[in-house]
Parts: C-alpha cells; structure tokens; sequence
C-alpha cells in the first residue's frame, strides 16, 4: 500500500479522530474490516483506548465510555494547538464552551474537549510524542472533515476567533458553505443546512474517510453490522456514502477524486 507521511501539525489543522463507543472489542472488529486497521493500546491515562493503525502509522483513535455512561457515540476530530490550555481560553472567549482538560495523555501529549457556540463538539491537541494521525491519502484514512451546522456566518467568526483561519465562503442564496484555510491550504469545511439539521445531533462536525471503491465499501459496511444512511452518490469532491457504525457513529465514505492508488 502506498502511503503519504505527515510531519508536526500546523495549529489549527485538523491532525486526529477520536471515537468513544459502549463495546471496545466488538469496534475494533467493525473498524478492522472495513478499513484494514490494526490496534495498539494506550495512552493509558485515557482508560480502555487503543490507536488504529496502518502500515503501522497512526491514523484514528477508539476508547471505551465508562460503564453507565449512555452517551451518543461519535467520531470527534481534533485540531492541533501548540498550547492547549491557551487555545481552551480562547475557546471560553469566543463563546464556546469547555467541557474536558486540558487533561495529559502521558507523554502523548495534551487534550481539551470543546464546543463551538453551536454546540458542535471537537478536541484540541497539543502533540508531544503523539504527533495525530500520521498518515493520509490512502484508503483508511481520514479525507476531510466538515461541521454541518444551521447557518455558518456567525459560526466560521468563532472558528476564525480561536485558530486565525481564512474564510472562503460560497457566494449563493440557495447554498451555505464556507471553506476554512491556513494560509491557502484548505483543512475544513462548514455547511450550512438550515431546518435539514438533524433534530437527534444538532450541528456536528463530520468526518470523511478514504475508501477504495465507495459502493463496495457501503456493502461491506452493511455486512459488518452498520447501516447506509445516504447511498453513494458522485459529489463535487469524488463518490461518497453516509454510514453509521453498529452503535450508531455517523461518518461518510468517499472515494476522493484523484486519490492515491494502492
């Protein structure tokens, strides 16, 4: 397989994916299928957490909820900082809210857990032996990710506020989407959707993984105990579907246009 390495984060670039599910063994199994992962615990500061791996570099990672804990499962990107507790200020600031941390993964590293004003929850690295996810381009890897959101003109503020990202939005009355930048280089997207925003999620970022072929994968997602919640379709960016895991976890699939050939 080839593979394309990544080097240290720029701050504010989106650099891991963190998924915490009710059973750990039987996650791993789904994830392992689908997209060729193998695991390795730890940090161990994070309790029952293991990092998926290709070609053995890191691409995601998957802990186990606290028993009792009946929260919604979802796959929570974070976003490099060099200051963790800094950040989580300007976080506060600029109206969004902190819910975790800044807590020490060992010598990994440091996290938060935020919200943004919409209540769309995302983390905030600070790496130290852990760098995130080092590897991408490739199927199993994650391609983009995007906040789904009621509107983005007050929202891409807060976002610009605590990372000092450019803005490029669409100009159109009929679509709502805003491309974020650091310096020319685009690392997210915000989408508006207005009254289609999921009643039972809110506004959520979203997390975009590399597949080699999206209908074949939408399958095996099927075969693997998940569900196809949007069935693949051709978009702007390559061929993508909308899935959930078996708890639940929703992510998409796509075949990026151009992508990396095995």
């Amino acid at each position: 397989m080839m593979t394309e390495a990544v080097a240290r984060h720029t701050p504010g670039t989106p650099c891991w994916v963190s998924l915490m599910v009710h059973q750990l063994p039987a996650t791993q199994e789904f994830y392992g299928a689908l997209f060729g992962w193998e695991f390795r615990p730890g940090p161990e500061q994070l309790g029952p957490y293991v990092r998926a791996l290709l070609d053995g570099k890191d691409v995601a990672g998957i802990g186990q909820l606290p028993p009792g804990r009946h929260l919604p499962t979802a796959w929570t990107p974070y976003l490099a900082t060099e200051d963790a507790g800094l950040t989580a200020q300007h976080v506060t600031s600029s109206g969004g809210t902190v819910a975790v941390g800044p807590l020490r993964a060992g010598e990994a590293g440091r996290l938060v857990i935020a919200a943004d004003p919409s209540g769309a929850v995302f983390g905030l690295w600070e790496a130290a032996a852990h760098l995130g996810t080092t590897v991408v381009g490739v199927p199993g890897t994650p391609a983009w990710y995007e906040l789904v959101t009621r509107e983005t003109s007050s929202i891409v503020k807060f976002y610009q506020s605590v990372f000092g990202y450019d803005a490029e939005p669409v100009i159109s009355a009929d679509f709502d989407f805003t491309t974020l930048l650091i310096g020319r280089r685009p690392v997210a997207s915000l989408h508006g959707v207005g009254n289609a925003l999921p009643l039972d999620r809110g506004a959520h970022w979203m997390t975009y993984f590399e597949v080699e072929d999206t209908d074949q994968a939408a399958r095996l997602v099927t075969d693997l105990g998940g569900h196809v919640l949007k069935a693949p379709r051709d978009g702007v960016n390559g061929r993508q579907a909308l899935v959930a895991d078996p708890e639940g976890a929703v992510f998409t699939i796509v075949r990026t246009t151009g992508a990396a050939e095995d």
